[in-house]
């Protein structure tokens, strides 16, 4: 088994008054991906939030590479643990180019400017995700889902051992959906870097990831494999619906779908 990069225990959370998340605990091994799914209100973006460091806990304890979560300082948990989040928003006229170096930013001392092999390392982003010829555009000017990915390039761009996607194939299409996972799978196998993916789509949970967390009302359910997580009965029990799980006549993987779609 893969060293354990981050651990969490006992994790209760919430935003003021309410609490969302009830008793959780995950952890996460270098070189794998999991994927965290459930129902809308189901939590995956408040974990998210509190092993990223962004939300504090209300009760429970959170381990980055077997030391408290609390006590990296901002720039040392940078270089560490990237994020890109559901909503992306940049202020001010920034190039395609200039948003990827951003994640260089926790690699750079006070008033230091980047070097070459800061530019080097976004370059390689930018072409990672099919973005080089963009460079120079404003973000603004850009889709839904270029701009997805140019924040996927940064995070890219930043080094870190784990990155966090919320939701990172929202807007994007069938192409790009597979294409960015093919991308992060290779990056979990040659740089051994740990991924921890939300996802509404239960196919590319079951296609996609090593391990699957399953999740409903801020409670964890189940965790392993996806062929012993994504059963019919879990689901149901989840989603409150009926679902078929079979096998992908193509291909051989799981397949989910509503109980009604089986044709």
């Amino acid at each position: 088994m893969s060293e354990v990069v981050l651990k969490a225990a006992g994790i209760v959370a919430g935003y003021g008054s309410v609490e969302v998340l009830h008793d959780v605990a995950m952890d996460l091994h270098a070189g794998e991906l999991l994927a965290i799914v459930g129902p809308n209100g189901a939590g995956k973006s408040t974990l998210l939030k509190v092993i990223g460091g962004t939300l504090p806990r209300v009760r429970g304890e959170v381990e980055l590479f077997g030391r408290p979560l609390d006590s990296w300082d901002r720039r040392a948990l940078a270089t560490r643990v990237a994020t890109v989040a559901q909503e992306n928003s940049i202020a001010f006229q920034f190039s395609v180019l200039e948003v990827v170096l951003m994640g260089r930013a926790p690699h750079l001392g006070a008033f230091h400017f980047e070097t070459r092999r800061d530019l080097e390392i976004a370059h390689a982003a930018l072409t990672h995700f099919d973005l080089l010829a963009l460079a120079r555009r404003p973000i603004h000017e850009l889709s839904g889902g270029e701009r997805k990915r140019v924040f996927l390039a940064r995070a890219l761009a930043q080094e870190a051992k784990i990155t966090l996607l919320d939701e990172p194939t929202a807007f994007l299409d069938l192409k790009h959906v597979a294409d960015i996972f093919f991308r992060f799978r290779a990056l979990c196998a040659e740089r051994a870097m740990a991924v921890v993916a939300t996802l509404h789509d239960l196919n590319a949970a079951a296609l996609y990831a090593d391990r699957v967390l399953l999740m409903k009302d801020g409670h964890a359910i189940s965790c392993g494999v996806p062929e012993a997580v994504l059963t019919a009965a879990n689901l149901r029990a989840v989603y409150d619906t009926e679902v078929y799980v079979g096998r992908n006549p193509a291909s051989g993987t799981l397949m989910i779908l509503p109980a009604g779609a089986r044709g």
